[in-house]
């Protein structure tokens, strides 16, 4: 019978061992210092490290970002998942809040009339509100398309986007259409994501600030 070594460790220890270990496999290889923690936990809560390679930044965004929930920006995501993940008292210590409209009644019903995406929907309704959020969309490729459209279209303010939602179908057009509108954002090239993913870059944002 072989031999299988665990590690015991208190639970306060394990994440603190997991950096550890990620930062001990990812080697010399340089990382810009502010994208390092984003890029670290992302890989944290995956166990992939593809997104050493499938994160892109725009110039400054972890900055701004930061800078812009320093300033109690507020979060508009696409899934409850996401909104659930993300850190909800390190957030409105600064005056942020998290909103997910997908399961409003209303969005719910207008969507089925329009025969379009909740997703879709919930990115206008949060356009309505004209409020600068930050987008984080872990799911859905069509809150990324509306969000592009509506840029185009001049009817929404807002500060960036953390674009990373997983699946096959438009998943890839969607994310590169965001990549090139000037808009700041955070994008997993590629396939990869999910509302996991979107959670974990905001809340590495808030944690590193």
């Amino acid at each position: 019978m072989r031999e299988i070594r665990i590690e015991y460790m208190k639970p306060k220890d394990i994440e603190a061992r997991s950096m550890e270990i990620i930062s001990k496999e990812i080697g010399d290889r340089a990382l810009d210092p502010k994208e390092a923690p984003i890029i670290k936990r992302v890989i944290h809560t995956t166990a992939d490290f593809d997104y050493l390679d499938n994160l892109n930044f725009t110039d400054g965004a972890v900055e701004l970002l930061q800078d812009a929930l320093k300033k109690g920006a507020s979060i508009v995501t696409d899934t409850q998942m996401a909104k659930a993940g993300i850190n909800k008292k390190r957030l409105g210590q600064y005056g942020g809040e998290v909103h997910c409209f997908m399961s409003d009644p209303d969005v719910a019903a207008e969507a089925r009339e329009r025969g379009v995406t909740r997703a879709l929907v919930s990115m206008e309704k949060a356009a309505r509100m004209m409020e600068p959020f930050i987008f984080a969309i872990g799911n859905a490729p069509t809150a990324l398309i509306r969000l592009h459209e509506l840029m185009l279209e001049e009817r929404i303010s807002l500060i960036g986007i953390i674009g990373v939602p997983v699946g096959f179908v438009n998943v890839v057009e969607a994310k590169e259409l965001i990549l090139d509108d000037p808009v700041t954002s955070i994008v997993a090239r590629g396939r990869k994501g999910g509302s996991n993913v979107a959670a974990a870059i905001v809340n590495a944002l808030l944690y590193s600030m």
